[in-house]
């Protein structure tokens, strides 16, 4: 499902680090060693239909990297 994120990601919490992280191999081949985190957090987005949601999504992020891999995982009606 492709989302735009609109405006600033609230309630942002770390889920995993380190070797919590299941597909650290994955995102050190893709982009590039790092200290990755999961983290979620609620944000207004607008998903691939055009419609504008509040979700809860979850990402994978690491210092010098950036965020990467947004999901949603749960809409909020």
């Amino acid at each position: 499902m492709q989302l735009e994120i609109l405006g600033e990601i609230r309630n942002v919490e770390t889920i995993a680090t380190g070797r919590g992280v299941n597909i650290r191999r994955y995102l050190d081949r893709t982009y590039g060693k790092g200290r990755w985190r999961k983290m979620k957090g609620t944000a207004t987005v607008r998903l691939a239909d055009g419609s504008i949601c509040e979700a809860e999504i979850h990402w994978f992020e690491a210092h010098g990297i950036g965020q990467k891999d947004f999901k949603i995982k749960r809409v909020f009606q």
